[in-house]
């Protein structure tokens, strides 16, 4: 389910499952003026054409062009905030075309360093934007930024975030924030990007930036908050009424921290978390051994390092959580067993499930997406799993209802669309994204899930339901409804198969960020009645 890497192929894991396909990957980007285009959209092989045609511009910090452009894709365009790939271009040749479309020019190729840039800006600017917004609108004549064109509001929130949380040599940042402001927009812009940056620049030398005041009644303090913690103002108030305000204030302090990631080694090539660990060391990536599980290491730097050394690529190992790990352990694949796994694609849990069953048995990969299918069976074969993977095509709901006979198995994983607010300090833009009416509708949804993949299980069976959501709405109560609606199921505890600093009460599996420092996740043991 909901993991936060978005790698091209060859190098998959697991997207975060929303409760429907994304449908903002086709909005139109809105470009400024003079950078408008009817369509932004590179044709393969025209990326290289334009670096061949457009001129070149020395003079202009590459990775804060290629950075300003990825944040005006994002925002408005609905692209990922990913991870740059093995060929150091975003997504290929095709993010240095997004440059020079938007911005009318090229700038020199980018370096390991100018690389590492553009994650941390990207990334940092979309956690802080509400933050950031706050600081520009208290030193812009017009308070309401939100009629600024695109791109210089992407120019200001880059300068602002690397001289107030990245701590950059000041005056290096206004300079190169208005030569990218000058060029890609016109002088005038330039001009003012300037004098905010500098009236910045004297606010954080006299230690006098403007913070608002945490007093008030509730929703004024959840106001306040949401703008120093920058967050959506509704998931304040929320965390604040289920943890209280100073578990709420940990929680997104750990979103807006840079994020770990583990790394699973692949025991179906033959990959120990030995031989990854070697690997490692010879490429001198700094990592912990996981304390929870066996295959997994974790990393807080160097992970371009893994990707650029061909690890991912060769199906050596992958990027996952090990939150997702110990939901597989909840299930317990063991080999000859048959596994349905719901909504399987792009198949993170699928393939390491599979990978537990030592060549015998079967897990069969369900899901709605059949882009996401191919990408899962593709992966299948590169981690040598793909004798005991089958992938069906189709709509959960629809298939238990409409098969005479339907699929039944001893062993049912839904790995449910979620809100994905376990995973917010991976999945930057997320907080951004998700609206508090998407709330209900994921209930709903999950709540019809639940119904069909009960369908799927065998009399003695177990179905374990899992989220990457911390939000007892998706989790405990959505089981507590399904045991209302179903009788013949009962919670099965989960303490034999995690350790117990991760069994709730109830008897569930539940990881919380600020606790275990991994992503949030929960997971349900529910046996059918014989």
């Amino acid at each position: 389910m909901a993991q936060v890497m978005y790698l091209p192929l060859p190098f998959p894991s697991e997207p975060h499952k929303t409760c429907c396909s994304s449908s903002s990957s086709s909005k139109p980007l809105k470009l400024p003026h003079r950078a408008r285009s009817s369509n932004i959209s590179i044709p393969k092989g025209g990326a290289n054409r334009l670096l061949k045609t457009q001129k070149l511009n020395s003079e202009v910090s590459p990775h804060r062009a290629v950075s300003a452009v990825r944040l005006m894709r994002i925002e408005l365009g609905g692209a990922f905030a990913d991870l740059l790939n093995e060929k150091g271009k975003g997504s290929g040749e095709n993010e240095m075309g997004y440059v020079q479309r938007t911005l009318g020019f090229r700038t020199r190729h980018l370096n390991h360093h100018d690389l590492r840039l553009v994650t941390d800006i990207v990334g940092g600017t979309i956690r802080w934007r509400r933050y950031l917004d706050h600081l520009i609108s208290s030193l812009c004549h017009d308070k309401d930024i939100s009629s600024m064109e695109p791109l210089l509001l992407q120019i200001l929130r880059i300068g602002f975030y690397e001289i107030v949380k990245l701590d950059m040599p000041p005056y290096a940042v206004v300079d190169e924030n208005v030569k990218l402001a000058k060029v890609a927009l016109r002088p005038g812009a330039g001009n003012m990007v300037n004098g905010i940056l500098r009236k910045l620049v004297v606010l954080k030398e006299n230690e006098t930036l403007p913070f608002p005041k945490v007093e008030g009644d509730d929703r004024t303090q959840a106001r306040a908050l949401a703008t120093l913690y920058s967050h959506p103002v509704w998931m304040v108030r929320r965390w604040t009424k289920y943890l209280g305000q100073e578990e709420a204030i940990k929680l997104m302090i750990w979103n807006n921290s840079e994020p770990i990631f583990s790394l699973r080694a692949n025991r179906a090539r033959g990959f120990s978390r030995d031989d990854l660990v070697a690997q490692l060391d010879a490429l001198k990536v700094p990592h912990k051994l996981s304390l929870h599980l066996d295959e997994f290491v974790r990393i807080k730097t160097g992970l371009q390092i893994v990707i650029h050394a061909g690890l991912l690529r060769k199906g050596l190992c992958s990027v996952q959580d090990e939150s997702a790990g110990l939901v597989v352990s909840v299930v317990d694949p063991q080999p000859g067993e048959t596994i349905i796994d719901c909504c399987a694609a792009p198949g993170g849990k699928t393939l390491y499930m599979a990978s537990h069953l030592s060549g015998q048995g079967m897990v069969f990969a369900i899901d709605v997406n059949r882009g996401r299918l191919r990408i899962l069976k593709e992966t299948a074969k590169l981690h040598q799993v793909d004798d005991v993977v089958t992938t069906i095509h189709a709509d959960l709901r629809t298939l238990t209802d409409s098969e005479p006979g339907p699929l039944k198995s001893n062993k049912v994983l839904l790995d449910a669309p979620c809100s994905g607010l376990g995973v917010l300090s991976k999945r930057a833009d997320l907080r951004w994204n998700r609206k508090l009416e998407d709330m209900e509708q994921l209930k709903k949804l999950q709540d019809e899930l639940l119904d069909a993949a009960s369908k799927l299980v065998k009399p003695g069976g177990v179905l374990v339901y899992s989220t990457c959501s911390i939000d007892p709405e998706e989790n405990d109560e959505r089981v507590a409804a399904f045991l209302e609606r179903h009788p013949d199921f009962h919670i099965d505890p989960v303490d034999r198969y995690v350790p117990p600093n991760f069994v709730t009460q109830s008897g569930f599996f539940f990881s919380n960020p600020v606790k275990h420092l991994l992503d949030g996740s929960f997971a349900a043991r529910l046996v059918r009645s014989l």
